[in-house]
């Protein structure tokens, strides 16, 4: 619980720079898998350790394809601040 209250206070307080905005997202994601893993012994099932062993492979999809998008920004934009990133019309 501390460490899903942790990742949205980084969210809420790092606005500047979106790389530093996902990082909290990785630590969320750490939380909700030591959910899992603590539930699961409680619980005394093997279903949450098998979605604990999904986890880190959504997270490091996550990694990959937010990391792209920021190295596409940055070439674009010259910036990865949060501000210009704003103006990005789709």
């Amino acid at each position: 619980m501390i460490i899903s209250i942790l990742g949205i206070r980084g969210i809420l307080l790092n606005r500047r720079n979106i790389l530093i905005m996902s990082m909290p997202i990785e630590s969320m994601l750490l939380a909700v898998n030591l959910n899992f893993l603590v539930f699961s012994v409680s619980l005394d099932d093997m279903m949450g350790q098998s979605f604990a062993s999904l986890v880190p492979t959504v997270a490091a999809a996550e990694s990959a394809i937010g990391l792209a998008i920021f190295v596409i920004t940055f070439r674009v934009r010259g910036t990865i601040v949060v501000e210009s990133i704003n103006c990005i019309q789709g």
